[in-house]
């Protein structure tokens, strides 16, 4: 079984994805710190970096966003996005240059928030592109015959609907797999009435400002999580709850009746258990550095600020067979534990496995691809190579908020986050 629980108050709000009790993937958002992807703003371009062929933009916000040249690109009389790849940055903006982004990435870790002009505008099956012509299915879905069911069922959409004629361009999302024609006309209408009003906010003089400000985590997460495997979205808050409700109303009319308001009394994500116990169980158990493996063995997980590396361990496990099954046992389990935590703890950039060694070609191909296998359940885009000859893997993983360790702890007064002090020997001299 599949659900979604809903959980806030007046300093957090939690999204989770729960399958049969295991916690898959978890949305937290601070009340005084708003997520603010999505976002679309008129900034001002107040710095140019030749240097690192980028720019910085002012967004109105305490701190300038940061826009590198392979995200910008010129736009025609018609409105349409000209790419024009391998041109320096100074060729493509000035300073004192109004610019319309979006933040496609928040300010982590004391940087400014990452901003494109590729402008898109999610709705529940289709994503607008509203500079570009391009119309196409997500690369998520696999299936051949979906693919090509969905890519005309949205040209049948499009040829009946406000758009006709109109040069924009649109994506099929992941979670559209089993839509039928009157779920894109839905979407198709909403995005039209959207683009409108956006459109006509810009005419107004130029000024620094947000133009347009993506739904609320709440209607955000759920939007994104919900699928046809879903039977149950609880929530503690009334209020969420209505504003949940509302917007189901009015653009997937199924969920309302999957939609449940809980008494609050007892702590929702303490209440709801699994076979690895509550899900603030788990969510602590996620804040630890080691991961336990079913077979005995276990996965180090470590985030630095130029990378996450990740250690695979046989631990406990002795195996019944020779050592080179025992081996590939562990690692397969591991590959799938990595891919999992990585989507639950929000982990992403470059991150470097390093399994243990195995001498057979076969046996590191089994685990890649055990590794690739979990990862396409990750709505984040992911790339893996092929192990190294020192028996590493490196991959990436595209996040757009902070891991799930720096929302939720704060850095040793004592240490300063190394997690170790000064022995008393030392201390001493």
């Amino acid at each position: 079984m599949t659900e979604i629980l809903v959980s806030a108050n007046q300093a957090l709000t939690r999204i989770a994805l729960v399958e049969d009790g295991v916690l898959r993937e978890l949305m937290i958002e601070q009340a005084q710190a708003r997520s603010r992807v999505g976002d679309i703003y008129l900034g001002k371009v107040s710095r140019v970096m030749p240097g690192i062929d980028a720019a910085f933009v002012d967004l109105g916000t305490e701190r300038a966003g940061f826009i590198h040249a392979s995200d910008i690109s010129a736009i025609d009389s018609e409105g349409l996005e000209v790419r024009q790849e391998g041109l320096p940055i100074g060729d493509l903006v000035r300073e004192g240059q109004y610019l319309l982004v979006q933040i496609v990435k928040d300010e982590i870790s004391g940087k400014g928030a990452r901003l494109s002009n590729h402008l898109t505008l999610p709705g529940r099956h289709l994503v607008l592109l509203p500079r570009s012509t391009h119309v196409g299915v997500s690369q998520k879905i696999v299936n051949e015959a979906e693919r090509e069911r969905l890519q005309q069922l949205l040209e049948e959409s499009l040829s009946c609907s406000d758009w006709q004629g109109q040069d924009v361009g649109f994506i099929v999302r992941t979670a559209a797999a089993g839509a039928e024609l009157g779920d894109f006309e839905e979407d198709l209408g909403h995005l039209y009435r959207l683009w409108m009003k956006l459109t006509q906010r810009l005419q107004r003089p130029a000024s620094v400002r947000c133009i347009y400000s993506e739904e609320p985590i709440v209607v955000r997460a759920t939007r994104d999580l919900i699928n046809p495997s879903v039977s149950k979205i609880r929530v503690d808050d009334e209020d969420v709850f209505s504003q949940l409700c509302a917007f189901f109303e009015d653009t997937i009319p199924h969920a309302v009746a999957l939609t449940q308001l809980v008494s609050a009394d007892e702590g929702l994500f303490s209440a709801s258990a699994g076979p690895k116990g509550s899900i603030d169980q788990q969510i602590a158990a996620a804040l630890r550095k080691t991961v336990d493996l079913p077979s005995g063995g276990n996965v180090v997980i470590e985030q630095t600020e130029s990378m996450v590396t990740i250690d695979v361990n046989t631990g406990s496990y002795l195996g019944s067979r020779d050592q080179a099954a025992t081996i590939l046992t562990t690692n397969i389990e591991a590959a799938v534990a990595v891919a999992q935590q990585l989507r639950l703890r929000n982990l992403g950039g470059l991150i470097v496995i390093d399994f243990i060694d195995m001498a057979q070609t076969s046996h590191q191909e089994e685990v890649r691809q055990a590794l690739l296998n979990e990862l396409s359940q990750d709505p984040a885009r992911t790339a893996v190579g092929r192990f190294s000859e020192f028996g590493l893997v490196e991959m990436t993983r595209k996040r757009s908020r902070e891991s799930l360790q720096r929302l939720l702890q704060t850095e040793c007064e004592h240490c300063q986050g190394a997690g170790v002090i000064s022995s008393s020997e030392f201390a001493s001299c």
